[in-house]
């Protein structure tokens, strides 16, 4: 059989797959619909599909945790993870690739300390898709699913957007510990170039607003730094609080009374729902500890860099060892286009970026080995997109390339010291195991024990899927 013929097979296999997939999805679509006939709600339909994605998509030993390191403006696979020295001199720019801890992988040479954790690494070589723009790229990032509308930068975050892979886990995987299941810092990721200016996909979505994630802002580093929203007033001690709490509970019990029925999930039980979890977490002590980073000794502080990216991940570390399920970690507003770097790149690399990024997460990778969490946390890194292989000789910058780019994943049953995936000799397109984002957010949903083939109502009580893509087995078993 030829090469070509193969690879028509292949193709066709996988568009009968596809296709299978899709009719499957309609079928259950439309199972839904039937079930009014049957004397059936829609809470039965859900039960059972959560119970057979249960029987289904269930994995060994799930992570319990997971830190998910968001790199928004795009790292140029050619000065991170993908190096090509042997290309043009026009596309392998002025950086060199060093061999780490694995023999037979290199990476960047200003990586220096991941260099030699690379044994606990996946790397993915082969991310693809489509989406040149910021905000849609970064809300498929995110939530593993299609933005609304793609390729766009000027469309704001919507209640149509999908939900953030936290928020999935605050609706599947709640907290019971009075800390928030979801967590954001340092900001809400936005580019101030870009019409829609805030990438969507950064909050419950279609799940609702009780399912956006707690966002902490502001520079942790800096020493008057403390976690919005979390400190009490001065002239409010924990005792008056818990009373005026007691009181305005009693106020809702009797307006509840007074009033018409109120639908469960209606503004009312929303407001209440927040007004509980506000009131959780300003009088636990509990809560007040796990974002208590002025109580890190000064050593470990350093280890992941007085800067506020490392001091972002360190309380990352903390919340996850408190038992928050998933911190989101987004690259924070340097004034200077974060990892978009259209010009000046390897510079910016070099004296600005890649420092800061490869100190905190080789800090996170040893802490959580020696506090024996690296097993039940899963490490994720990655961009919204990579960079074009041509250099642009009038600034030294690399436009945005959608088309192949990388990320790390580690921990969390992840297999380490591999690399998945091969791009060609420009790391212009994969060659091999191509990852779309849906795929790298699926199987992170899966090393998280969240069956993939579940459905979830949304705000009309439709059936929505939480994942768009397939899992990478190859991950967990190491075969790439």
């Amino acid at each position: 059989m030829s090469q070509s013929h193969r690879r028509r097979k292949s193709s066709s296999s996988q568009g009968c797959a596809d296709f299978r997939r899709s009719q499957a999805t309609r079928r259950q679509l439309l199972q839904a619909g039937m079930l009014g006939g049957l004397g059936l709600g829609m809470a039965d339909w859900f039960q059972a599909r959560s119970a057979a994605a249960t029987s289904e998509g269930a994995i060994a030993k799930p992570a319990k945790a997971c830190i998910f390191l968001f790199m928004w403006g795009g790292p140029s696979q050619l000065e991170t993870f993908d190096m090509k020295p042997e290309a043009p001199a026009e596309v392998r720019g002025s950086f060199n690739p060093v061999s780490t801890n694995v023999p037979g992988i290199q990476i960047c040479e200003h990586f220096t300390r991941l260099a030699k954790l690379t044994d606990k690494l996946a790397i993915v070589r082969s991310l693809s898709h489509d989406d040149p723009a910021h905000l849609s790229s970064g809300h498929a990032t995110v939530t593993g699913q299609p933005a609304p509308v793609l390729k766009s930068d000027a469309t704001p975050p919507s209640n149509n957007d999908s939900p953030h892979l936290g928020a999935l886990v605050s609706k599947l995987r709640p907290n019971q510990s009075g800390l928030p299941s979801f967590v954001t810092l340092p900001w809400k990721a936005l580019h101030p170039a870009a019409p829609g200016g805030e990438a969507p996909g950064q909050h419950g979505g279609w799940l609702g607003p009780s399912h956006d994630g707690l966002l902490l802002t502001g520079d942790p580093n800096a020493p008057d730094w403390r976690p919005s929203g979390l400190a009490l007033p001065a002239d409010m001690p924990l005792a008056r609080l818990e009373s005026r709490y007691a009181l305005l509970k009693q106020l809702d019990a009797q307006r509840r009374q007074l009033l018409a029925p109120l639908p469960a999930d209606g503004p009312a039980a929303r407001l209440d729902d927040h007004q509980s979890r506000a009131h959780q977490l300003l009088a636990s002590t509990h809560v007040r500890e796990a974002f208590d980073l002025a109580a890190e000794p000064d050593k470990v502080r350093e280890r992941y860099g007085r800067n506020i990216h490392g001091q972002s991940v360190l309380m990352a570390r903390r919340l996850v060892e408190h038992g928050v399920p998933l911190v989101s970690v987004n690259w924070h507003n340097d004034g200077r286009n974060f990892w978009d770097t259209h010009g000046n790149n390897f510079n910016r690399l070099k004296n600005d970026l890649i420092p800061p990024a490869d100190m905190a997460l080789s800090a996170l990778l040893e802490d959580l080995e020696q506090r024996g969490m690296l097993d039940e946390t899963l490490v994720v890194w990655v961009g919204e997109f990579g960079r074009k292989p041509q250099i642009n000789p009038a600034n030294a910058g690399r436009e945005h390339w959608p088309f192949c780019y990388s990320g790390l994943l580690a921990g969390g049953g992840i297999h380490g010291g591999m690399t998945y995936g091969e791009s060609d000799a420009l790391a212009a397109h994969p060659i091999s195991n191509p990852v779309s984002p849906y795929d790298f957010g699926t199987t992170i949903l899966h090393a998280l024990g969240i069956p993939t083939e579940t459905y979830l109502p949304d705000r009309e009580n439709r059936p929505r899927p939480i994942a768009a893509g397939k899992v990478i087995e190859g991950l967990f078993t190491g075969r790439a």
